[in-house]
C-alpha cells in the first residue's frame, strides 16, 4: 500500500495554510460549519497536490512491537491503530503540522506518528521496533497509566484517542465556566436537531480522530405517563455492548449483542430524568440508536462484569462477520444499508488478574497475528475466537451513501 510523504518547510501546502489561518483563525468560535468542512477538503487536496511530487514507499507493516514491562495492552491496540489506514497515512504524512491549531504541543502525536513510521519502514532491517518513548509521553499525559500494573485495553485505547484529539484539535481550546446552556429544538425535524447538535460539536472538537472515529447516538426516552417522546444526542468513539447472560451452546453473535445494547430499557422514577411535559420523574423506557455513523467503528465486546465483591470475566464465544456488517437496523429508520468491513481485532487471553493482549490485523495482503515482538500470518478462519475484545470496523466503500 503505498503512502506519500510529508511535506517540509515552506511548501505550496503550507504556505496557502497559513494564509487560511490567518484569514480564518480569529473567528473560529463563530465560524459556520462549512469553512471547517472547506478547509478540511482544501486540505486533502493540496496533499494529493503535493505528494504526487514526492512519494515514500511503504513496508509491510508486519513488524512487532518490544514488551517494555506489561505493555501488551499498548502492543495490541498501537497494532490495530497502525492498520487503520485513515490513521496511519495522516501519521505517516505529518499532516497535523499543517492543519493543527490547538494550543497544545503535538508531543504525543509526534511520538505516536515516529512509532508508527518504525512500524510501516521500507527497509524493514528491524523486525521489532521498540515504543518506549512514545509509552513514556503517553505517562506523562496519563499518569493512570503509569507503574507495571496490568491496564485494560479498550481504556487505553479512549484515552490515546481523546490525548491525540486534544493536541491536533483544529479548534481553539476555550474554556467554559460550567456547563452549556441546554439548547430546545422541539419545533424541528428529528434529524436536524441532531445535525444542529452535530454542528455545535464541531465547533469546538474537530480533529482527524473525530473524522474517523466519531459518531451520534441517539437516546429516545418514552414517558409511560403522558407518553411524551424525547431525544437527546451524544458523541462516541466505540460502541460498548453487553454479552446475552444466556446462549446456545455457549455461543452468540454479534447482532445478538447490538440487539440487546438497541433493545428498550425501562426505567422506573428514581433512575429516569425529567419528563419535559410531566415536569416531575415518572417511570419510562429508552432505546438507544446510532444516529450518525463513523467511518470507523470500534466495538467493545464487554467480557468484564464488576459485582459487590469481585470481577469477572465472560469467555462466551461471540461470532462476528469479517465483511458487510450492516448497521442499518440501529440506525435511522430511513437510512440504507450502512455496512463495515474488519481489519483489526485486539484480543485479551487469561483470567481478570492474569491476562495477555494479542492482535490480528488485515494490511490488505492478509492476516497477521501480532503477540508483541512476534508476527505470524493467519488465516481468516483463525480469527474467530472466545478472546476477541475489541473490534476494528471500516466503513465498506460499497456502503450506500447516506445521512452524515
Amino acid at each position: 500500500m503505498p503512502g506519500a510523504s510529508g511535506v517540509n518547510g515552506e511548501g505550496s501546502c503550507e504556505a496557502l495554510c497559513r494564509t487560511l489561518v490567518s484569514q480564518n483563525g480569529h473567528q473560529r468560535e463563530t465560524a459556520d460549519i462549512s469553512q471547517s468542512v472547506l478547509y478540511t477538503s482544501l486540505m486533502g487536496l493540496l496533499l494529493v497536490a503535493d505528494n504526487e511530487k514526492e512519494k515514500v514507499t511503504l513496508g509491510s507493516g508486519r513488524i512487532g512491537l518490544r514488551n517494555i514491562g506489561n505493555t501488551c495492552f499498548l502492543n495490541a491496540v498501537v497494532q490495530c491503530l497502525s492498520h487503520t489506514c485513515g490513521l496511519r497515512d495522516y501519521c505517516l504524512l505529518k499532516s497535523h503540522r499543517q492543519e493543527k491549531f490547538s494550543k497544545e504541543e503535538a508531543r504525543l502525536m509526534e511520538a505516536f506518528s515516529e512509532l508508527l513510521s518504525g512500524l510501516w519502514v521500507a527497509n524493514e532491517e528491524d523486525t521489532v521496533v521498540n515504543p518506549r518513548r512514545f509509552y513514556n509521553i503517553f505517562k506523562e499525559a496519563v499518569p493512570y497509566f503509569s507503574g507495571y500494573s496490568q491496564q485494560d485495553a479498550q481504556e487505553f485505547l479512549r484515552f490515546l484517542l481523546d490525548k491525540l484529539h486534544t493536541e491536533i484539535n483544529r479548534r481553539p481550546y476555550v474554556r467554559r465556566a460550567g456547563k452549556d446552556p441546554e439548547q430546545k429544538y422541539a419545533r424541528i425535524r428529528l434529524s436536524e436537531e441532531a445535525v444542529a447538535m452535530w454542528k455545535t460539536h464541531l465547533e469546538r472538537d474537530d480533529s482527524r480522530i473525530v473524522d474517523l472515529f466519531s459518531g451520534q447516538l441517539r437516546s429516545s426516552l418514552h414517558c409511560s405517563v403522558c407518553s411524551h417522546y424525547s431525544n437527546t444526542f451524544d458523541v462516541f468513539c466505540d460502541l460498548s455492548l453487553p454479552l446475552p447472560k444466556r446462549s446456545i451452546a455457549g455461543v452468540v453473535t454479534l447482532k445478538e449483542c447490538l440487539d440487546l445494547f438497541s433493545q428498550e430499557e425501562k426505567l422506573d422514577k428514581e433512575n429516569s430524568p425529567m419528563c419535559e411535559r410531566c415536569n416531575r420523574r415518572t417511570e419510562c423506557t429508552k432505546r438507544l440508536s446510532i444516529q450518525r455513523f463513523p467511518q470507523v467503528i470500534v466495538i467493545h465486546l464487554n467480557r468484564f462484569t464488576t459485582s459487590r465483591w469481585s470481577i469477572s470475566k465472560s469467555t462466551v464465544y461471540v461470532s462476528f462477520p469479517l465483511a458487510n456488517l450492516d448497521l442499518r437496523p440501529y440506525g435511522p429508520v430511513d437510512c440504507g444499508p450502512v455496512l463495515y468491513d474488519l481489519y483489526a481485532i485486539c484480543n485479551h487471553t487469561g483470567t481478570v488478574n492474569m491476562g495477555h493482549y494479542t492482535a490480528c490485523c488485515s494490511d490488505g495482503n492478509g492476516w497477521c497475528f501480532y503477540n508483541d515482538s512476534s508476527v505470524t500470518p493467519v488465516s481468516e478462519n483463525q480469527l474467530q475466537t472466545n478472546q476477541a475484545y475489541v473490534l476494528f470496523y471500516q466503513r465498506s466503500k460499497s456502503s450506500a451513501t447516506i445521512r452524515k
